[in-house]
């Protein structure tokens, strides 16, 4: 099952991304879950989940009884997930190819869900939402992170860093997406159902490390959205790319991650 809205590279290929990404979101992720109200014990749906890093994340920090399943519908990234889970010893972490748009849960059987960087590539958002809230127990949280692609920053100028944003911004539109989401969040949740809903932002950055190598990496894996849309050429393609990859080596620049957006409610009761 493939999600012809999303412009990001699946399967095996796309995988290191996702690794990169889950290392440099760990911090304010984990910050986030536990101030909304994840504890030992409880019983989460991960939406979205691709390679599993964070639902691994989730299964230790709630422990046993605790049981978390994570939702894709890349099977490729699902069924390494259960490898590397498997490897792990995690046994209260399952997998299961879903789509959060169309398939109504069967019961609401979760304590919390959480979704990272999914509404984004979603025409219809308010849907998946909705479906969140009625995979919840009464009273349950829901937790969200996404993009404003707008907020970017970087020093000194970059203009490869802006031609980036200009594509990604226009691909994903172009399939229906919302790169902007990050500030409708609250809104969004407060639509849906959700009660007592509230927000923070974050932005990793930095002048060394994995951050600052995501918008190339990302530039890597979004190249095929762009090419089959026509927005750019595979010269101009690569010669943004090697740009943004000589900007993130360079010791001293800065860069930035698109300004995230978080927001969390409850279920009513």
């Amino acid at each position: 099952m493939e999600n012809p809205h999303y412009i990001i590279r699946g399967g095996l290929p796309g995988r290191e991304r996702l690794r990169i990404l889950a290392r440099v979101m760990q911090p304010t992720t984990h910050a986030l879950l536990r101030r909304a109200g994840l504890r030992p014990g409880m019983s989460c749906l991960e939406a979205g989940c691709g390679g599993g890093d964070l639902a691994f994340d989730m299964a230790r920090m709630v422990g046993t009884p605790g049981q978390i399943v994570g939702t894709d519908l890349d099977e490729a990234k699902l069924e390494l997930a259960r490898q590397e889970a498997a490897e792990a010893g995690l046994r209260n972490v399952t997998f299961r190819v879903s789509d959060i748009t169309k398939d109504e849960p069967a019961q609401p059987e979760f304590d919390l869900v959480h979704a990272r960087f999914l509404l984004t590539h979603l025409p219809n958002p308010a849907r998946a939402l909705t479906h969140m809230r009625r995979a919840l127990r009464p009273g349950g949280i829901v937790v969200v992170e996404d993009i404003d692609f707008r907020g970017h920053f970087c020093y000194p100028d970059c203009p490869d860093l802006w031609q980036y944003v200009d594509l990604y911004t226009r691909t994903v539109e172009r399939r229906g997406g919302h790169p902007d989401i990050g500030p409708r969040l609250p809104s969004l949740l407060t639509d849906a159902g959700f009660e007592n809903v509230q927000m923070n932002v974050v932005q990793p950055a930095g002048i060394a490390g994995e951050v600052k190598l995501i918008p190339a990496i990302t530039m890597e894996n979004i190249a095929g959205a762009i090419l089959a849309e026509g927005l750019a050429s595979q010269a101009e393609v690569d010669r943004i790319t090697e740009a943004l990859h000589a900007f993130g080596n360079t010791a001293g620049t800065v860069m930035s991650f698109p300004r995230i957006v978080e927001a969390w409610g409850r279920a009513p009761v």
